[in-house]
């Protein structure tokens, strides 16, 4: 059995859900004889096109991020959408030959180009593949609706988007609500003695995980306030804070903690693959709403302190997390010291905001997205 899996370079959650599913087809059906292939789509197709829409969205994302937010909105009606839907058919003509040398049995796509391409393409009769769309967000969005008519299976975080796409009256494909794919890393137990050891922590403290560099480098000053507000705070707590490989933001960190002198309970990181091992030992995470973040922050049972969301998709995660009471979304006209303050110094409400999260988490979707796709009754 032949399976491709298509994602596409805007924002790093699409790869990581890609990269999830394959690691998980590797693992648990090698013996089925299963040959898996991850594959960007857009660059396939045209790497140009690639490269600029990519930077394109980078640079809205970081510097015009309403801009972005009103695309993100006109897509799903009206001339952008149907400008949107006319140009993946016509780079399908393209993808066809990747997928008649390839000869795929099954298509899994965790973007909604891959899936508009494939799904064209069954269509026009050129293909016959099983098409499984994986939408790692939060909140519904058209786009990724476009072609269900040939889509097969569609993979969704909650329960709130199964019921948007039967209300569109779209009831053909088979909808399970399984959750975004994430790594297997976040069902294993770590050792939280060795973790604490490794920054010099003491247990029994409030840990806060907090995430400032993000992959553009959002709201820069905002970030470096908010940060602020934390290191001030004058309870107990300890913070892991990760800058990402934006080295100016962690050179601002390390000025703010050794100012206020507090080296030995904020430790300032930069890129790390410790993402698993450090939630596991938090209370709490600070973070932009993006699909993988949040989905690895439930996982982890952590409720939310949302930061720097962009408009659009990020909005919409936050507005939902918030709804649900495992968030609570820091707004450009918010009081943070306020919201700092009455978060960490209330155990109890943390205690809460954690126990809704199980409503929501879930650390086998991997798991549960192979075993549907390639139990023997499909």
């Amino acid at each position: 059995m032949k399976v491709l899996i298509f994602y596409a370079s805007y924002g790093g959650g699409h790869l990581s859900a890609a990269k999830s599913i394959e690691e998980c087809i590797k693992k648990n059906y090698a013996k089925d004889n299963i040959e898996t292939e991850l594959i960007d789509c857009v660059k396939y197709v045209n790497k140009t096109i690639e490269s600029i829409t990519t930077a394109a969205y980078r640079g809205m994302a970081k510097k015009a991020p309403w801009a972005w937010g009103r695309i993100y909105s006109d897509s799903q009606k009206g001339p952008l959408a149907h400008i949107s839907s006319r140009s993946n058919q016509i780079m399908a003509i393209k993808l066809l030959r990747l997928l008649r040398a390839k000869k795929p049995d099954l298509i899994i796509s965790t973007h909604p180009f891959g899936s508009q391409m494939c799904s064209y393409l069954k269509r026009k009769g050129k293909i016959d593949s099983k098409i499984a769309t994986i939408m790692t967000d939060f909140a519904p969005h058209d786009q990724w609706l476009v072609g269900s008519d040939y889509t097969d299976y569609y993979f969704v975080a909650n329960e709130k988007m199964k019921k948007y796409i039967i209300d569109k009256g779209i009831t053909n494909p088979e909808i399970y609500v399984t959750g975004i794919p994430i790594s297997s890393k976040f069902s294993k137990k770590h050792n939280r003695k060795k973790i604490l050891e490794s920054l010099d922590f003491k247990d029994g403290k409030l840990n806060v995980l907090f995430f400032g560099g993000g992959e553009f480098g959002l709201g820069k000053s905002r970030t470096i306030s908010i940060f602020k507000s934390f290191v001030k705070f004058k309870g107990d707590v300890q913070v892991i804070a990760i800058a990402g490989k934006n080295k100016a933001m962690r050179e601002q960190f390390e000025e703010i903690v050794n100012y206020y002198k507090k080296q030995e309970s904020i430790k300032v990181l930069g890129f790390t693959k410790k993402v698993p091992e450090f939630m596991s030992i938090s209370d709490v995470v600070v973070t932009k709403p993006g699909g993988l973040t949040t989905t690895e922050s439930l996982a982890s049972n952590l409720p939310m302190i949302i930061i720097n969301p962009i408009p659009g998709q990020e909005e919409e995660n936050a507005q939902f997390l918030e709804n649900k009471g495992i968030g609570v979304w820091i707004r450009k006209d918010s009081n943070v010291d306020e919201i700092v303050e009455n978060l960490l110094s209330n155990p109890v409400r943390l205690k809460d905001m954690s126990k809704y999260t199980h409503e929501l988490a879930n650390k086998h979707s991997t798991e549960d997205i192979c075993k549907i796709l390639l139990s023997d009754k499909h």
